[in-house]
């Protein structure tokens, strides 16, 4: 059932002009609030911020570093080709058309076993004897997952001998990705509880300190969200410091990372920088003021 008084003070205050130098006196008491909160919380306020870079920092760490294992797999799916051997009866071009026809092949090439044996006889130095080695394609596939799905599909060709391509280091790669990956999301979820704890602490504090003067400002028909405001601004001040301080260690992770793509001539992921930045602030803001948002709801009846 809906209220009648909460219905007719929403209809005058829509027909009320806005101040708007009123509004933004709002604005600035706000903001001092928020200073004052801050300023009253102490050296607690270091405590918090250090923190919160720290469980950012471990994040933002993982995160990278998933983003660079992500580019790893992806660039050993590019090189990674399937050899595929044929029967001595076998047309390659035909073969070659039909291995083109298959869904995820990229690109097919034929080696014939002329050139085959002519590279193996001058890297093994072999004497001259027939040569026993086969026509071979290397089939070539356009992402790494689809590697097993095309390789599945060939053996159903009846002038394939044989075939083989790097399949433990393709699963390896993509282990050591998905653990990553697993580690990541693990740490997220740590993060958020510990942020959420911290801050319900923190904003319990200054609740606390605040009850009388909240008590009055209350009586007084302040709005809810006059009350709420600084403390919601208190825990997103303590997630943008805290990815801000979070920053300067992982510009050395960054700098570790970057310095082993190069040394596998391996590019480093587009924007993976940005990326990091932008999460670290995006949930540590977001982390800081929800956990302050829940802190309130709990703790103060506004």
């Amino acid at each position: 059932m809906s209220n009648p008084k909460a219905k007719i003070k929403k209809k005058v205050k829509k027909h009320i002009p806005k101040d708007w130098l009123c509004e933004l006196r709002i604005l600035y008491r706000l903001s001092m609030e928020t200073f004052h909160d801050i300023r009253r919380t102490g050296i607690v306020n270091l405590v918090i911020i250090t923190t919160m870079a720290a469980i950012l920092m471990i994040f933002g760490a993982f995160f990278r570093t998933a983003l660079s294992m992500a580019s790893f797999a992806h660039e050993l799916g590019n090189v990674l080709e399937i050899s595929v051997f044929l029967k001595d009866n076998a047309d390659t071009n035909l073969v070659k058309q039909q291995v083109k026809d298959i869904e995820h092949v990229e690109g097919v090439k034929i080696i014939p076993k002329e050139v085959s044996w002519v590279d193996l006889r001058r890297e093994m130095n072999l004497p001259d004897t027939d040569n026993p080695l086969p026509d071979t394609l290397h089939v070539k596939v356009d992402k790494p997952e689809n590697i097993d799905v095309v390789f599945n599909k060939l053996k159903t060709f009846t002038s394939v001998e044989d075939m083989s391509y790097a399949q433990d280091i393709a699963k390896k790669i993509e282990a050591l990705n998905h653990i990553v990956n697993t580690i990541t999301v693990f740490v997220l979820i740590i993060m958020c509880v510990l942020t959420s704890t911290i801050i319900n602490n923190t904003i319990q504090l200054v609740i606390q300190s605040r009850k009388d003067e909240i008590e009055i400002m209350r009586l007084m028909g302040v709005s809810n969200w006059y009350i709420r405001f600084p403390l919601i601004m208190q825990g997103a001040f303590y997630g943008f410091c805290g990815a801000l301080v979070a920053m300067v260690p992982l510009g050395f992770v960054e700098n570790g990372l970057n310095n082993m793509h190069k040394f596998f001539m391996v590019p480093s992921p587009l924007y993976a920088q940005n990326a990091v930045m932008l999460s670290l602030f995006a949930i540590g803001i977001i982390f800081g003021a929800g956990g302050s948002f829940m802190c309130i709801k709990k703790h103060l009846q506004v």
